[in-house]
Order: structure tokens, then C-alpha cells, then sequence
């Protein structure tokens, strides 16, 4: 515990209250990789062929990915990544937080969360996902896990190409009713169970994005998208074939309580009927970038900043964009991580860029966490290139004070 505090007060200093995050990678059994996670193409399946293609990377996590029997250890898990007399160490982010929480998220957040409660990701799906859903608090909580609310924005600096699919369904026809979701999971083992006929895809639009809260069916696209989300890996499948791929059962049934398993109206009681149904779903859902302070002012700043997502109590994003050679100090109200998707510059202390290329198990630029106090006080970034942007994502948790 010692080596770490020492490690931890190392890593805070040299950052000056922000800390570097070394690259989490998670595979998925049931996905194909997208390939803009900028990966090396001969590490899209290093975990494994059996485990499934890399399809994701995590941010500022401290939560367990939940990817059956086989789930490593530490896989989803942030490391905060140090480097001391010249030899580079990691520690993790949740134990960081468990050893000097008030100092990472702000004694506030401690005392209310008792540690970090989101994190955000980037999805990369070449094909579209099966129409599933994520438990509320109430359903997740008997399973000894949290609800999950989560994000969507589709940046475009990451999708060249829009796979095969990029439109997303989301909730249910207006009119659906339950009997008719029960007979779909009757047909489980019996052929396509038709739930996206009872559906409604939208096509996705890079720049722009969704927010979907607990309880709402969607079947993600595969444009890739950063998802900021409650600290949860907790969902439910709907679909059981899609594209020419069987879910099992068991994948349904794994965030539900034994006695609960055959149970299909309890299943059904998963989904907010009305939020599932409402006519007016695109209103109420769609997010168009909205700017945290006048376009005009910020741009006579040398910068823009956006907000990407919001509509959450449990999370948001913003959108940050220095403009060449120029320099502005960011203030925020909280801690929040941090990804690097355009340019190079300074952040604080530390040197940042996207990456073109990366190894599997190799060190970034890219990804960062400010911590509480460094947040308040401000940040300055600094974009070195004379021509191209600097751009970040921004994930914040819930607002606590």
C-alpha cells in the first residue's frame, strides 16, 4: 500500500493533479471489430479468437467488464500509468480512487458514490448490435449491480467508414404490446423472432448523438461511438439472430435472478413500456451539439467547446477544440476523463496526441484524468500544431455539489 501512495503522489505531481491513463481494450464474443480504434490489424483478436474481437476501448474505468467465465482480472479496468526514475509503473484507477477518493473525484463524490460512478467507451462495430436493453437501478440491484444509463455521439474524426450498418433501432412501435415482445422471446429457439419488426431504425449522423436511459431497447449501428454511461456493464438481449448470428439464452438471462430465468414476463418488465412506445422518441432522444458558451466569444479565444452529451443526471460530454497555435485554461466543476482525437499540444503538464497506430499493451498520449482540485483550478491547453486542431472528448460524472 506504501509503494502505491508513493507511486500516486509521484503520478499527481508530475501532472500537477492530472494523471495519464494507459490504453484498456475489451474484446467482445459476440461483435466484429470495426477497425477505427486505430489498433494494429494484427491485434484485433489478442486476447484470443475465442474470446472474440477487440471492439471497444474503455476510459477512465473502474469497473469489470463482464464478459463471462472468462473475464480477466483487470479487463475493462483503467490504469493510471506512471513513470518514476525511469522506469514506468501502472496502478490502478479504482484502487487509486479507494486510497485518496477525495483527492481523485472530490470528497463530495466519495461521500455520496463512494468512488467514480461512470465511464466512457468507444464502440466499433462493423455490423449493427442485437436489440437489447439496460436494467434500471430497481431490476439491476437484485442482481447486485447498478442500472445503466448510457451515450451516444459518433465523432467524426473516427469514422472514415460507416460499416455495414449505420442506422440504430430504438425502442418499439407506438401500439406494441407486451404479448407481443412475450411471443418474440417464445420464439428464441424456433428462428428469427422478429423483435426489429417491432421496431424503428434511425440512420445515424456523424457529429450528433442520442442519449437512451434504463429500460429503452436499442440495437446500436455500427458507425463507432463514444459512449459516456453509469459505471455498469449490466444488459439483456431482445434479438436472438443478428446478421446470421445466434444469442443464446443465456446471454439474456445473465442479469436476471434465478428464480426470474424462464420468467418472460419478468423479462418484458425490464423495458419502461411508455419510454420504449413514446411516438415523439426522436424529440426526446436525439442530441444536436450545443455550445457551453457563445460561439463568437470562444472562437475569439482561440477555441470552440460543445456540448455532446447530455439529458443525464449520471454523466455528460463535451466536445473540446483548440484551434492552431493557440492556448486557453479550462475550468470545470468536477473531475472528468480524458480523450485526445485530433492533433498534438500540451495538456497541463503532459505532452498529448491521437495516435495513428497502436500496439496491443503499448502506452499512449491519448487519454487522461483530472482530477477534482486540478479541475476547479483550471487546465491550460496548448495546440503546437500551426495547422490542425487539437480535439478532445470530455467524460464528467454526476454533479454533486
Amino acid at each position: 500500500m506504501g509503494t502505491m501512495k508513493m507511486l500516486l503522489d509521484v503520478a499527481l505531481n508530475q501532472g500537477q493533479g492530472v494523471l495519464r491513463l494507459f490504453p484498456t481494450w475489451v474484446p467482445r464474443s459476440f461483435c466484429i471489430p470495426g477497425k477505427r480504434l486505430k489498433l494494429h490489424p494484427d491485434d484485433y483478436y489478442a486476447f484470443g479468437v475465442h474470446r472474440g474481437g477487440i471492439d471497444e476501448r474503455w476510459f477512465a474505468s473502474t469497473v469489470q467488464a463482464d464478459n463471462g467465465p472468462e473475464t480477466l482480472p483487470d479487463e475493462g479496468l483503467s490504469y493510471i500509468y506512471v513513470e518514476d526514475g525511469g522506469k514506468a509503473e501502472k496502478i490502478l484507477l479504482r484502487d487509486a480512487i479507494e486510497l485518496a477518493g477525495n483527492v481523485i473525484v472530490g470528497k463530495a463524490m466519495m461521500e455520496k458514490y463512494g468512488g467514480w460512478p461512470m465511464f466512457a467507451k468507444f464502440f466499433d462495430n462493423m455490423n449493427p448490435l442485437f436489440h437489447h436493453v439496460h436494467h434500471d437501478d430497481e431490476k439491476a440491484k437484485r442482481v447486485g449491480r447498478l442500472g445503466k444509463p448510457e451515450g451516444y455521439y459518433f465523432p467524426p474524426q473516427l469514422n472514415n467508414h460507416g460499416g455495414y450498418f449505420p442506422y440504430t433501432f430504438f425502442g418499439l412501435n407506438p401500439g406494441t404490446k407486451k404479448e407481443d415482445v412475450i411471443r418474440c422471446l417464445e420464439m428464441w429457439d424456433k428462428g428469427d423472432n422478429g423483435i426489429l419488426y417491432l421496431s424503428r431504425a434511425y440512420k445515424l449522423k456523424p457529429g450528433t448523438g442520442w442519449i437512451v436511459q434504463p429500460g429503452i431497447l436499442h440495437a446500436p449501428g455500427s458507425l463507432l461511438t463514444y459512449e459516456p454511461q453509469k459505471a455498469s456493464d449490466v444488459f439483456a438481449p431482445f434479438q436472438n439472430i443478428v446478421w446470421d448470428r445466434f444469442i443464446p439464452w443465456d446471454l439474456v438471462v445473465k442479469d436476471v435472478p434465478p428464480e426470474h430465468k424462464n420468467d418472460l414476463e419478468y423479462i418484458v418488465s425490464l423495458l419502461d413500456w411508455e419510454a420504449n412506445t413514446d411516438p415523439d422518441f426522436f424529440a426526446h432522444h436525439y442530441l444536436e451539439p450545443k455550445p457551453v458558451r457563445p460561439l463568437e466569444e470562444m472562437r475569439a479565444e482561440g477555441y470552440e467547446e460543445y456540448y455532446v452529451v447530455y439529458g443525464s443526471e449520471d454523466f455528460s460530454a463535451k466536445e473540446l477544440t483548440v484551434f492552431p497555435g493557440r492556448s486557453v485554461t479550462i475550468r470545470e466543476d468536477g473531475p472528468y476523463g480524458v480523450i485526445v482525437i485530433q492533433g498534438h499540444g500540451k495538456f497541463g503538464t503532459f505532452e498529448v496526441e491521437a495516435p495513428t497506430l497502436i500496439r496491443f499493451g503499448e502506452m499512449t498520449r491519448d487519454e487522461l484524468f483530472v482530477t477534482y482540485e486540478a479541475a476547479r483550478a483550471g487546465v491550460t491547453i496548448v495546440n503546437e500544431s500551426a495547422t490542425e486542431n487539437l480535439v478532445m472528448l470530455k467524460h464528467f460524472g454526476p454533479k454533486v455539489e
